[in-house]
């Protein structure tokens, strides 16, 4: 049985990383905000992802809880800081971050935004379907959005004329 368990392994420690690491975590997300852990731009989620793995790391392996916290206090200060930046100099927000793009622009599918992002029109036709779309006519815009997710706006039914504030696209890229 000493391949399940060896009474050498560090159970006690273990767990005692988990209790102070999540600690740490918690600490430092009050700190840095509510969008610590968000995935609102490619590197917060680079962030998320790398703050994971440092976490695993800590508690498997030989890395001590100081330095792994101080990597994770450090790249979560260095996402305060790039937050900061961003909203500050919007030449910055736009070296950092993808504008969202236009997929469909109403009932018109925009084949050559979809082939320049990558997405295969079977991705758009299920993004669709899970937006509850019934027929293309319903569709005001689709926006790959700067996460990477897809968001649908659309009307309630084909021949609604709802009132669609154009704000909601401001800043997305039309065309390629």
């Amino acid at each position: 049985m000493e391949w399940i368990y060896s009474t050498t392994d560090p159970l006690w420690e273990t767990l005692i990383l988990c209790i102070l690491v999540l600690v740490i975590v918690i600490i430092v997300s009050r700190i840095v905000g509510l969008t610590s852990f968000s995935s609102m731009t490619n590197y917060d989620f680079a962030v998320t992802v790398a703050v994971g793995s440092l976490i695993a790391t800590i508690l498997t392996s030989s890395t001590s809880l100081a330095h792994g916290s101080v990597a994770i206090c450090g790249l979560l200060l260095l996402t305060l800081i790039m937050s900061k930046l961003q909203r500050k100099f919007k030449f910055f927000n736009k070296v950092v971050t993808n504008d969202p793009i236009l997929l469909m622009d109403g009932n018109k599918i925009l084949h050559e935004n979809l082939e320049h992002e990558g997405i295969h029109i079977n991705h758009l036709m299920a993004k669709l379907r899970e937006s509850n779309v019934m027929n293309l006519d319903q569709v005001k815009a689709v926006v790959l959005e700067t996460t990477g997710d897809v968001s649908v706006l659309h009307k309630d039914s084909a021949d609604s004329d709802e009132p669609f504030d154009e704000i909601l696209l401001k800043d997305v890229r039309r065309k390629v």
